[in-house]
């Protein structure tokens, strides 16, 4: 049985959630509405503010859905109420983020400044000492948004310039000797 799959979903006070026909389930919050559809062989079960996702059988590929679902579920819950954020830092000389509007403009070593325009439902800001804050609902929208920007300059391991996740560690090398 899978660990994650069987693990209740807690849905918090003012999280709606509503499953559709061929598990279209719609999960509605103080943050944002999340619409997506879930594999449907999964059958999704709500019960007194929690959510449980059950495989229909033993079979390798419901096994593959189980935690898959669950997971997917569980970040769409979590994205409405409390929301999901990342963090990059940007190091190197010259180079800074600026925000204009609703874009970000990015300048990164190169002739001319990078624009990048937020889709829909997620918010781009600076920080201090040149960080970018990605933030928004839904989990997998902020996570390609923070990948592209890191991989417009990602960092270097000599000198560590570049965009870096703010946890993130990078393996230095040493230079000619």
């Amino acid at each position: 049985m899978s660990r994650i799959g069987r693990k209740p979903i807690p849905v918090p006070t003012g999280v709606t959630v509503t499953v559709g026909e061929g598990n279209l389930v719609t999960v509605k919050g103080p943050n944002a509405t999340l619409t997506q559809h879930l594999p449907s062989a999964m059958q999704i079960v709500q019960e007194n503010g929690t959510i449980l996702v059950n495989r229909p059988s033993e079979e390798k590929q419901h096994k593959a859905l189980h935690g898959l679902t669950r997971s997917l579920l569980a970040n769409m819950v979590t994205g409405v109420s409390t929301g999901f954020r990342r963090v990059l830092e940007i190091n190197g000389v010259g180079y800074r983020a600026q925000k204009t509007g609703q874009n970000l403009t990015l300048s990164l070593g190169f002739s001319h400044p990078v624009v990048i325009t937020p889709p829909a439902g997620i918010d781009l800001s600076t920080g201090e000492r040149n960080t970018v804050i990605i933030s928004g609902a839904d989990k997998q929208a902020v996570g390609e948004i923070a990948a592209q920007i890191r991989g417009l300059r990602p960092p270097e391991p000599y000198k560590g310039k570049g965009i870096k996740y703010v946890n993130e560690t990078i393996r230095r090398k040493e230079g000619k000797s």
